[in-house]
């Protein structure tokens, strides 16, 4: 009764407004996780669990890098690898020209035409080799050599070597029919050349084969970051609005408890009665 009758402090309402102020404050740190969807939204809610978070942002905007440079490799061997497959059609023909004309059965001016024919298509050759190129780079004339950076880290790399595919490399550029002898010694180069040509566009197929090992490894690392991210970072939507409808209830009975403390000093005025 002491506490009571003294009005000029009024501990009981001071008590509820304390325990008013500390429920709003936590409905207002769920109801802004509810806005942002992440229970940490700044340093102070939780300086570990934020370190970490920022931790693993940084680890999986790295792979999502590193996925885009293994997709970008990829497309250059694409390019490189059309290009080769353009010049084996091209020795392809010729080696069935120089079949053609190997036999004894034709006349001069027949292996004549051929060889024009042929002359032409190593012609092509090279300007397959000038105007295959990636942002300017020529894939196939044997200058194209480089790392592609392929992970997070800084050694996580993938040298490629795109060899010579020239009609010089490929030792067809000075292959003769205009004679049934010339035209016998020309298909054993380029049947040669064929087997040199098939070896650069097998190590371009490996290059691929082991990028789309590399883009399959970082896209798990990549979701298995996020992952752990979001388990730390981000907020329960159900865990949250249950929180709120809670504090809720609790707001409305500390608001009635205060009301009902700030009333009871009135007794006292019965006492003047």
């Amino acid at each position: 009764m002491s506490e009571l009758t003294r009005i000029a402090t009024n501990i009981q309402a001071m008590q509820n407004m304390n325990s008013l102020s500390k429920i709003s404050d936590r409905m207002a740190t769920h109801q802004m996780r509810l806005a942002t969807g992440k229970k940490i939204n700044s340093a102070a809610d939780d300086p570990a669990g934020y370190q970490l978070a920022r931790s693993l942002e940084t680890r999986k905007r790295g792979l999502d890098v590193a996925l885009q440079n293994v997709s970008q490799a990829k497309n250059v061997l694409n390019v490189a690898e059309g290009g080769y497959q353009n010049i084996m059609d091209i020795l392809q023909t010729v080696k069935e020209k120089a079949t053609q004309a190997a036999d004894y059965s034709l006349s001069t001016t027949q292996r004549t035409a051929i060889d024009n024919q042929v002359t032409t298509l190593v012609a092509e050759i090279e300007d397959i080799v000038d105007e295959t190129t990636f942002n300017g780079a020529k894939l196939l004339d044997g200058s194209y050599s480089g790392a592609f950076h392929t992970g997070e880290g800084g050694t996580d790399e993938l040298t490629v070597t795109l060899g010579d595919s020239d009609s010089a490399a490929l030792s067809v550029n000075a292959i003769s029919l205009s004679t049934a002898n010339g035209a016998s010694n020309a298909i054993a180069t380029v049947s040669t050349a064929i087997d040199t040509l098939s070896g650069k566009i097998q190590s371009v197929g490996e290059y691929k084969v082991r990028l789309s090992s590399k883009e399959q490894s970082i896209s798990v690392a990549s979701t298995n970051t996020e992952a752990i991210r979001s388990s730390v970072e981000d907020a329960d939507f159900a865990k949250e609005q249950m929180e709120v409808m809670k504090l809720q209830i609790l707001q409305q009975t500390a608001i009635s408890s205060f009301t009902q403390s700030n009333s009871s000093p009135q007794v006292v005025l019965s006492l003047f009665r």
